[in-house]
């Protein structure tokens, strides 16, 4: 089968298409044959040598994708083939999934509904989940105003979304006029471009503070954004630091203002299996309903996975991107 091999890591063209020996599924696993597969940011700092440790002890050369979709096509042992035929959704053991064919846990599959093509389930599936529990984890109420940061990107456009279905006044920030565009489709109330240098100036213009902040940047827009808070009532899920650099606030500073900063870790999502099940489903169900929309802004074939990894680290991409076998 073809794969996308990382011999070493590097920049992009570290990654390049090779023939493989096709896996086999052990025990409580399947081999799904994959329609499409998410890259996701956190996978360009591996190829990147940056964060080494997260594929485990893969050694190199290894395939990474994490997110895929696609028919299951055979069953290892202790798993019923019932399943054999179905369009699933479902997580690898960390890498594996840029390639024709993945093995993943059977416990993992999530069917994908009828209605949705599978790179739209690969979409709203684990950022889905995702956004969902962020808004949980910031007690989103209506009429609550909410800043969400890169508001163009995988997360965020679902974000946007759901945020606006909970009755909440939107704010969305991202860099450009196609970004700020789609954000405004999406049903943000506001779309602040944060390139400029006075874009926290230009929020407090249309709302005043903002009493939520879902921060997936850190750095110094982070740190922006933390000063948007209204006093009382403010409070900041931070979940990444795709600025290279984490957020730095002081407790005294939520002290004096008293403002809460959480932090929320997908992993720990989705080391609950039960819970970020009952999410995505839930996310795909609206979606069959008509409630949200997927965004899925750029494929690419597997031949050109070093050029999705390129336009992800550049920021010039908007929703899902996506690698298609």
């Amino acid at each position: 089968m073809r794969a996308v091999l990382l011999k070493d890591f590097g920049p992009p063209d570290r990654l390049a298409v090779a023939e493989v020996p096709g896996p086999r599924p052990g025990p409580g696993e399947v081999t799904v044959r994959v329609s499409a597969v998410g890259i996701q940011f956190l996978e360009t700092q591996i190829r990147a040598g940056l964060m080494r440790d997260v594929p485990g002890q893969a050694p190199l050369p290894l395939v990474l994708g994490k997110e895929v979709a696609g028919e299951v096509v055979a069953t290892g042992p202790g798993v019923g083939e019932a399943v054999l035929g179905s369009r699933v959704l479902a997580t690898t053991a960390a890498v594996g999934g840029y390639a024709e064919l993945a093995v993943v846990p059977a416990d993992s599959l999530i069917p994908v509904p009828e209605a949705l093509d599978t790179g739209a389930a690969v979409a709203l599936y684990r950022h889905g989940a995702t956004a969902e529990a962020l808004i949980r984890a910031a007690r989103v109420a209506p009429g609550d105003r909410v800043l969400v940061q890169a508001a163009a990107g995988a997360v965020g456009t679902i974000l946007v979304q759901l945020l606006k279905r909970r009755g909440a006044t939107v704010i969305g920030t991202a860099g450009g006029g196609q970004k700020l565009t789609l954000v405004k489709e999406l049903g943000a109330d506001h779309a602040v471009d944060h390139a400029l240098p006075d874009w926290a100036d230009r929020v407090r213009e249309v709302a005043g503070g903002v009493d939520v902040v879902l921060d997936h940047i850190g750095g110094t827009l982070g740190r922006e954004a933390f000063g948007l808070l209204a006093s009382e009532t403010g409070r900041q899920v931070v979940f990444g630091f795709s600025s290279g650099a984490p957020l730095d606030v002081k407790p005294l500073e939520l002290l004096s203002r008293n403002l809460t900063l959480t932090g929320f870790s997908a992993r720990a999502l989705w080391s609950r299996p039960d819970q970020a099940r009952e999410l995505v489903t839930g996310i795909l169900d609206l979606a069959v309903e008509g409630a949200i929309r997927p965004v899925v802004g750029q494929t690419f074939p597997l031949e050109e996975a070093a050029a999705a990894h390129a336009a992800v680290e550049a920021r010039t991409t908007v929703g899902k991107t996506l690698l298609i076998p």
